[in-house]
């Protein structure tokens, strides 16, 4: 399975792609960071993002991308630029019929370190050590990027299973509950229908 892997950001974009092998082996095949300045236009700042998850994903073919979920932040504008650049990544997936997977940072840190609170260093010295790199992928966004698509690698398969069982579970439900209203409508039809006999 190839996974795109993205921490996405708008003055730092980090993207990476890696495959999985047998049992968690995982090689990592490209990895890089769009960066945008701060003083251009913000609708700039999107397509150059978009722009480069396009090539990305026509050039590499991933399965599927795993992109960080945006969490509460004390600057709103920052959240607000995460979830933006995350957005036109899981459009440009969309437009290709890729899926798009998020994960949590927390989720994220756990998979790679094994602790939900390690830091940024404890990340990138872990991500190196998984894919057998002789540097540390720099800057902190590039290795972000790769423990994502790493996480989805280890974690994703069982995420999807469950995503595939509430699906179900989901339509289970709608059935049952259309059932229910077709029972309803029937009798009270049946109620207002007047009985035949003698006057």
């Amino acid at each position: 399975m190839r996974v795109m892997g993205v921490d996405p950001g708008l003055t730092r974009c980090g993207i990476a792609l890696v495959e999985s092998g047998r049992g968690r082996a995982v090689t990592a095949l490209d990895v890089d960071v769009v960066r945008t300045p701060s003083d251009m236009d913000l609708a700039d700042r999107l397509l150059a993002i978009y722009t480069a998850a396009c090539h990305w994903l026509d050039v590499h073919r991933p399965d599927v991308v795993a992109i960080e979920r945006v969490f509460a932040q004390n600057q709103v504008s920052t959240a607000m630029g995460t979830a933006q650049a995350g957005g036109v990544i899981a459009l440009a997936a969309g437009q290709r019929a890729v899926p798009v997977r998020f994960h949590t940072p927390s989720e994220v840190k756990a998979a790679v370190t094994g602790s939900g609170r390690a830091d940024k260093a404890q990340v990138t010295t872990m991500v190196t050590r998984i894919l057998g790199m002789q540097t540390k992928p720099r800057p902190a966004d590039a290795a972000d990027a790769l423990a994502l698509a790493i996480c989805h690698c280890w974690r994703g398969p069982t995420t999807d299973k469950m995503i595939e069982a509430q699906r179900k579970a989901e339509e289970l439900a709608r059935h049952h509950r259309a059932r229910v209203a077709r029972a309803a409508v029937a009798t009270k039809e049946s109620a207002r229908t007047p009985k035949g006999g003698a006057a």
